[in-house]
């Protein structure tokens, strides 16, 4: 009888345990049945996500991206959780959100939208404003001067639209050249076969930290947006979305995302040591109270 009763015991275990595990979807069962997460990152988005001197992931979104992996890890109750990286770029890192292949993207992502209709984003983490970095040799301060000239921005981001659709913009006749990434685009620049790269303004302020010659360069003109730059995540994933969220907002709450702004955009980072002395703005202390994933729209509002 205490061997059947032991038996009893240890099939309603197993049951429990088998139906705990089928009640877990999208990403989270993904995760628990390899034991791994993968994470999306930019090679040279800087502070957010970049390679540092020995070529490992490092910066303020791949902090927070290993904050949601030992969430997940805990929620699982896993004993170890295999976390890794895979480089990703504007150009694909939604299709490889959508199929599988990166669980979380940890890079430089504006939450719009036209995005939302394949992904879903955690709350905003960094508020950012597009601008242009130019060369300061080239006497190029505004918009307007760029008619007929070269103007560099990352393939699979919608830098050049936002040009075209600005007061300044409309009437120009610029030749848009596209780098493969932001460090091959800030390369243009830096060669000269561009004029000017527009981009966020924190990640044209990295570059040109990092550059050979970071006094050549400044950034000008107005901002032609603001916008919400955000964690992305698979769209429909509630289970996922809800550890991703109540990461950053715990994260938010407790103080440690300011102290991680502070240790990315305020301090001395690798590979060189530069501090970027980028204070956080009043759009994102609104957002560190208040958390939200919000998209870019609702800022133009």
């Amino acid at each position: 009888m205490k061997k059947l009763h032991a038996l009893l015991a240890l099939s309603v275990a197993c049951s429990v345990g088998a139906a705990s595990a089928q009640q877990l979807e999208g990403t989270l069962k993904k995760v628990a049945d390899a034991k791994a997460i993968t994470l999306g990152i930019r090679e040279s988005s800087f502070p957010l996500s970049y390679l540092d001197a020995s070529q490992k992931p490092i910066g303020y979104h791949i902090d927070i991206c290993n904050a949601v992996a030992n969430a997940v890890k805990a929620k699982l109750k896993l004993a170890s959780l295999d976390v890794k990286t895979q480089a990703v770029t504007s150009q694909n890192r939604i299709p490889l959100i959508v199929n599988g292949t990166v669980d979380l993207e940890c890079g430089s992502t504006t939450n719009n939208l036209d995005r939302q209709k394949q992904v879903a984003f955690a709350p905003t983490t960094f508020v950012t404003n597009v601008r242009m970095a130019v060369k300061k040799a080239s006497g190029v301060t505004d918009l307007d001067q760029l008619d007929g000239k070269p103007l560099a921005t990352t393939t699979g981001t919608t830098s050049v639209q936002l040009v075209r659709a600005s007061e300044k913009g409309k009437n120009l006749n610029f030749k848009e050249v596209y780098g493969k990434d932001h460090a091959d685009s800030f390369l243009m620049l830096e060669t000269d076969r561009a004029v000017g790269f527009v981009m966020d303004d924190n990640l044209l302020a990295g570059l040109i930290a990092n550059s050979k010659a970071p006094d050549a360069y400044a950034i000008v003109g107005p901002a032609l947006s603001v916008e919400p730059i955000a964690i992305m995540l698979r769209k429909d994933d509630p289970q996922f979305k809800a550890i991703v969220d109540d990461t950053v907002k715990g994260l938010a709450k407790s103080g440690e995302l300011t102290k991680l702004y502070h240790k990315w955009f305020e301090s001395p980072i690798p590979p060189k040591g530069i501090n970027l002395k980028f204070a956080m703005s009043d759009e994102l202390k609104k957002l560190v109270a208040t958390p939200n994933d919000n998209p870019a729209e609702s800022f133009k509002k």
